[in-house]
């Protein structure tokens, strides 16, 4: 049952309580940590480390709170330690689950890159998600329209989404819907909240066709 008394359908998300927030929301939203055996707080991005989870939201000001208020020890019910640049751990990992899978898309010939074949890709509508470089040319992003319906991911930088392609930088990416597009977006909007910034303008809005 939920809390609201009405019974759990089958695509239900799973659900977990975070630590600062007192919240309960689905688990794809928040970041689990578990306590190493040296006593320190691990995190745990792919949930398969042993141990009982502790469940702090995806958001910096939540994780930075959870280390420096002693809220890990007071859900592992024991004195852990949390490092200060905790979130900036989380961080650098989640960008790189963002990479791989993009790179595991382009190799399966569902993301392409570069403005010529992305604008190509959302004429046709094959795209479902455009993603542009944070540190991009405003003006170059402004000329591509998020497709309708589809996601607009903006608050990665021009040499993350290049390790994604093989190049130096990459500024425009379109992804197919299907295949690695949802677990992209999951693991984007939790980088999100992590990010210091979020790219202004470009990364905080969608950029419908007019």
């Amino acid at each position: 049952m939920t809390r609201g008394g009405q019974p759990k359908t089958k695509g239900d998300a799973p659900e977990r309580k975070c630590i600062v927030t007192g919240q309960t929301a689905p688990k794809t939203g928040l970041i689990r940590f578990v306590v190493g055996p040296d006593a320190s707080v691990v995190p745990d991005l792919a949930e398969k480390l042993p141990g009982r989870g502790i469940w702090v939201s995806a958001d910096r000001a939540a994780i930075d709170k959870a280390g420096k208020k002693g809220l890990f020890s007071r859900a592992a019910k024991m004195q852990v330690t949390a490092p200060d640049d905790l979130a900036d751990r989380v961080e650098a990992m989640l960008a790189r689950r963002v990479v791989d899978l993009l790179s595991l898309a382009r190799k399966g010939g569902q993301a392409v890159a570069g403005f010529e074949k992305v604008k190509d890709w959302l004429s046709k509508d094959q795209a479902d998600i455009l993603i542009q470089a944070s540190d991009g040319s405003g003006r170059g992003k402004s000329k591509l329209s998020t497709p309708q319906g589809g996601r607009f991911i903006g608050w990665l930088t021009a040499d993350e989404l290049g390790l994604a392609f093989g190049r130096q930088n990459v500024i425009h990416v379109a992804l197919a819907a299907g295949g690695l597009a949802s677990r992209v977006v999951e693991e984007a909007a939790r980088l999100k909240g992590l990010r210091l910034s979020d790219g202004g303008d470009s990364a905080g809005k969608d950029r419908r066709r007019k």
